[in-house]
């Protein structure tokens, strides 16, 4: 039988302090002050410790099973439940959709051991990192949006590779989130109108150095005046935009699209959802109401930065928030653009000159409009310019070909004649 006894270090101290007691190297009050105890718990530990010696100072219960343990019945139906609803959740969702789906309170830290210990998860250990400095938070809500797309196949095996939008106030945390096909021109537009005229225009929006968001060819770069669609738009609204230079630098965004891939693929497949429509709706709906009740910090500020539009910025929406294009009036007062012609009309709201330049705009709704000096201008489409035969190209074929007359073979009467010629001459020569 193991007689040994595990104690702790300020049991040790109290067990030796004890033993002078019981010495009389010590007495009650010195002992007492020393242990920092009454005089008469002291008297308590000293009639214990005579009577059953060390063990008298080592608490009662340790080393038998705790009184709040969860039974072991319990244990294997919890086990049981998340191996077959939710074998892929780590033990937060887990805990939640415990409490929520099936009724089983149980704490985080609980479901977290007994996942560790039937191997159903298994804690995952950080790569070393180079280091980075820390960064405030914005001080109040709108004074910088962190914005981004995550390409992810959201509904598993039930559809495609989506994107999702979404944008996190650096302030508070909110999060607002849209499904698309891409992170293209068009979803990011339709993202944007939807978040101003729903939240307000921010201070400041925070972006990486994708296409989209950014020019990013060598000469584009060197000229400043060069914006994409999106730099163009959000300027128009007057809004500042921040280029991130590294995935880190934006990582309030990036720490939302991993805790995103964890939760909502998994929210997704619970609620059977494979399609954007639906997702969308969703994610108005259930999805992030939930969430940023979940996860949303209070700001150091109680100013809210976000600035409603005023009636002439909600009238020029739907061209701001367009594709613009440049271009030239040709001579005979026609446009080519996409391989479309337009012709202007005779009637206009605003003088028009050749050569000037006038803005094309394709708008969301598939429209085109024809804008100079803020006037929009009445055009018809011409008919499709007839094709050249052949695609304009010449059949001429400018490179002689080979001859291919007939040539006489080497026993031709004609060679016959010729090498006799030749060898009388050779003959004559030799004389």
């Amino acid at each position: 039988m193991n007689t040994n006894i595990t104690m702790s270090l300020p049991e040790v101290k109290k067990y030796d302090i004890i033993k002078k007691l019981l010495s009389k190297e010590l007495n009650g009050s010195e002992a007492a002050e020393l242990l920092k105890l009454t005089t008469r718990h002291i008297r308590r530990l000293k009639k214990k410790v005579s009577k059953t010696g060390i063990k008298s100072l080592i608490h009662g219960n340790r080393g038998k099973p705790g009184n709040r343990r969860i039974p072991d019945k319990e244990k294997k139906r919890i086990a049981d439940l998340i191996k077959r609803k939710y074998p892929d959740f780590g033990p937060t969702l887990a805990t939640e959709k415990l409490i929520e789906l099936d009724k089983i309170d149980r704490s985080r830290g609980a479901v977290r051991s007994i996942m560790i210990n039937e191997e159903i998860w298994k804690p995952k250990s950080k790569p070393k990192e180079t280091h980075r400095e820390w960064r405030q938070r914005k001080a109040a809500k709108g004074e910088m949006v962190q914005y981004d797309g995550s390409y992810e196949h959201w509904f598993e095996d039930r559809g495609g590779e989506v994107c999702l939008l979404a944008s996190v106030d650096d302030a508070d945390s909110e999060v607002w989130a849209r499904f698309d096909e891409h992170e293209g021109v068009e979803p990011t537009f339709s993202f944007w109108r939807d978040y101003i005229e729903r939240f307000g225009k921010p201070n400041s929006i925070y972006v990486d150095k994708f296409s989209t968001y950014s020019m990013n060819h060598k000469l584009a770069k060197e000229n400043p005046d060069t914006l994409t669609q999106f730099e163009r738009a959000i300027a128009e609204l007057n809004i500042g935009i921040i280029h991130a230079h590294s995935p880190q630098a934006k990582g309030r965004v990036e720490k939302l699209f991993k805790t995103l891939q964890d939760r909502m693929i998994k929210e997704l497949r619970l609620a059977g959802i494979s399609a954007i429509k639906e997702a969308n709706e969703f994610l108005e709906k259930v999805f992030l109401p939930k969430f940023n009740a979940m996860f949303m910090v209070e700001p150091r500020s109680k100013a809210d930065l976000h600035k409603k539009l005023n009636e002439q910025e909600k009238k020029k929406l739907d061209s701001i928030f367009s594709r613009q294009y440049r271009k030239v009036v040709m001579n005979d007062f026609t446009i080519s653009h996409k391989k479309n012609c337009y012709q202007l009309e005779k009637i206009q709201p605003v003088t028009i000159c050749r050569q000037d330049i006038v803005t094309i705009e394709e708008r969301m709704d598939q429209t085109i409009r024809i804008r100079l000096r803020g006037k929009y201008l009445n055009y018809r489409l011409l008919p499709e310019k007839p094709k050249k035969i052949n695609g304009g190209k010449n059949n001429l074929q400018w490179v002689i070909s080979k001859s291919i007359a007939h040539v006489p073979p080497a026993d031709h009467p004609w060679r016959q004649v010729y090498n006799m010629e030749y060898l009388k001459k050779l003959t004559k020569v030799s004389k």
